[in-house]
């Protein structure tokens, strides 16, 4: 007897079974076959149909239940649309199966080309990916790649404090400070070769020395921390120029566009509020002899951090979880809940907050509190940032905790 599977077959007919007593699966089989023998003409009979391969094997499932069977029939088809159609309505002719009364009705008639179809996409879909991801670059990519390649390479640690710099600063007669590292990759990928980064916001004595041979111009963010970095440079060193970045953006972030349009519009020390309130005019260079440098050997001491109170049991928390990171350079992060959102390396810390972005509430690490941090913290809204030690002092909007604090 010939038999197709449900691979061989163009469609399946699913039908529902419900008797009024216990059946067995021969008995729905017999039922099949015997009530609609001669129903439907010697060209649609079953057994022929079957014996033929264009009827594969019936299955059925059946289950028992409190006296009564219920359950399903599958039976595959490689016949056409209208004789499956045909094949699937007499199934409801049946009226009993054994010595019980029982209704058969058709559930549906899947299309089995439909399935192979939408398989067929779904994995044509898989291989142009990994087609595509596989592939060499295109010249625009292979283009960036290499430029990038090139920057990296040109970014140099500059003087006994191994500043982060482009590779122009000893012979270029100006020079541009910035605040970090990735400040300066931002100059260099915008063609700027002169920049170097202060790294923190405590003046490094190589930016001291560098101040009393050349022409200097800070530029810094736009936000408060900016206006702190201008403080602190202004008190040890000659400042020639200052710039800001716009309102609420980093240098690093900066444009090629607004990069130049900030370089034109730098203003001398003490002028950099006013000109905020004015149209900036284009400032033509006049050479011109330089002031002997005047170093400033009085500097104000910091402000004392304002530290807002925590409660016992969260203090006691933090504690052991402070001791805990000890020695191992790594960051808690923390919901509302004080629950560990999760642990990273302190050199991936600030990514990672940039990646989250909300939900941190509190962030515990081995290390020490900078300002480049503090400003990432104000802006992620993060409530308390708790280290071994912290460079940041004034009244942030953070709440700074020490080891020793705690």
């Amino acid at each position: 007897m010939g038999k197709i599977g449900l691979v061989a077959a163009k469609y399946i007919v699913h039908a529902l079974i419900t008797t009024e007593g216990t059946v067995d699966r021969p008995d729905v089989i017999g039922a099949v076959f015997g009530q609609t023998e001669g129903l439907l003409g010697e060209e649609l009979e079953l057994r022929e149909l079957q014996r033929n391969g264009k009827i594969g094997r019936i299955e059925v499932n059946i289950v028992t239940k409190a006296g009564k069977a219920s359950g399903d029939i599958i039976i595959p088809s490689s016949l056409d649309k209208a004789e499956t159609a045909i094949i699937a309505a007499a199934l409801e002719t049946i009226q009993r199966i054994g010595p019980c009364n029982a209704t058969v009705k058709i559930k549906q008639i899947e299309d089995v080309r439909t399935s192979k179809r939408s398989y067929v996409l779904d994995r044509a879909k898989e291989l142009l990916k990994e087609f595509t991801d596989n592939v060499l670059p295109d010249s625009q990519e292979m283009t960036d790649e290499v430029s990038n390649s090139v920057r990296m390479m040109e970014l140099v640690e500059y003087g006994k404090d191994r500043l982060a710099a482009g590779p122009f600063i000893d012979e270029s007669s100006d020079i541009l400070i910035v605040e970090g590292r990735a400040d300066v990759i931002n100059l260099l990928k915008n063609g700027i070769k002169n920049g170097i980064a202060l790294n923190g916001t405590s003046i490094p004595q190589t930016i001291v020395d560098l101040c009393k041979k050349k022409e200097v111009t800070i530029f810094v963010d736009g936000d408060r921390g900016g206006d702190l970095i201008i403080k602190e440079l202004s008190a040890v060193a000659e400042i020639d120029y200052i710039i800001k970045a716009p309102d609420g953006k980093e240098v690093e972030e900066l444009t090629k566009k607004e990069i130049n349009k900030a370089l034109r519009g730098k203003v001398a020390p003490g002028q950099e509020k006013t000109e905020v309130q004015k149209p900036k005019k284009k400032i033509e260079r006049v050479s011109t002899p330089r002031k002997p440098t005047v170093r400033r050997t009085e500097v104000k001491p910091r402000a004392p951090v304002r530290k807002k109170s925590i409660p016992q049991k969260e203090a006691e928390t933090y504690k052991k979880m402070l001791d805990d990171l000890v020695g191992t350079r790594g960051a808690y992060i923390l919901d509302e809940e004080a629950n560990i959102l999760g642990k990273v390396p302190t050199s991936e810390l600030k990514t990672t907050i940039r990646s989250l972005r909300t939900g941190i509430k509190t962030v515990i690490f081995d290390g020490e509190i900078d300002l480049d941090l503090l400003k990432l913290a104000e802006r992620v809204k993060i409530k308390n940032l708790i280290a071994m030690t912290s460079k940041v002092s004034g009244n942030p909007k953070v709440n700074i905790i020490t080891k020793e604090d705690l």
